[in-house]
């Protein structure tokens, strides 16, 4: 069982990560033009957090994750809330291709835990339909300290080349802003969202 496995059950009672999904949400709504007829993924999704807050927007939405715990939880979550538009989907798109279509794709907090973030990327734009757009907020460039040293993690990203990499897939210029910070004792961790669109053909 992984580590968030374990943590499934007790992910949404924590404040931080409440606040942190209400806080992308609003970004995300501010630099997108969100239509109700979105087909939406969010990849990496955990218990979904953020696209419970984003529910009203699309008119399908697939939460992704490889956590089978995770995924469970999500089931819960749209069995409770009666949402037959979110469907929660146990898949590993790391190691596996995905045969579906989507207007927007959006991650929190997921890119730095993906070895392979090339190939990842590289998924993200054959899933998109022309014209849709790519939203990921996860940690700026940090010294470590966030996950510790010995977590074999990305150690957060520069929004200025994670803008080239994308730009060298294919993407239209990215746009990013701080949208969160996380303070953990003497030491504050900004959290940016990027939003990029593939263009039309």
């Amino acid at each position: 069982m992984s580590s968030f496995d374990e943590r499934a059950r007790e992910w949404d009672t924590n404040i931080i990560h409440i606040e942190r999904s209400v806080a992308i949400a609003s970004g995300m709504e501010k630099m997108i033009p969100l239509k109700p007829s979105m087909n939406a993924l969010e990849y990496g999704a955990g218990t979904g957090l953020l696209s419970f807050v984003l529910k009203d927007k699309f008119t399908e939405i697939t939460l992704m994750d490889n956590s089978q715990e995770m995924i469970n939880v999500c089931i819960e979550k749209t069995q409770y809330f009666n949402t037959d538009h979110i469907h929660p989907l146990f898949f590993d798109l790391e190691h596996n291709d995905f045969n579906g279509k989507f207007d927007i794709i959006f991650t929190q907090m997921v890119l730095h835990h993906v070895v392979d973030a090339e190939t990842i990327l590289n998924k993200f734009n054959s899933l998109l339909n022309p014209g849709g757009y790519l939203a990921i907020a996860d940690l700026y460039s940090e010294d470590g300290s966030f996950h510790g040293l010995d977590a074999n993690v990305h150690k957060g990203f520069d929004p200025e080349e994670l803008s080239e990499t994308l730009k060298a897939k294919g993407f239209k210029s990215s746009e990013y802003r701080t949208c969160f910070e996380i303070k953990r004792e003497d030491k504050v961790y900004p959290i940016f969202l990027l939003v990029t669109q593939k263009p039309i053909l």
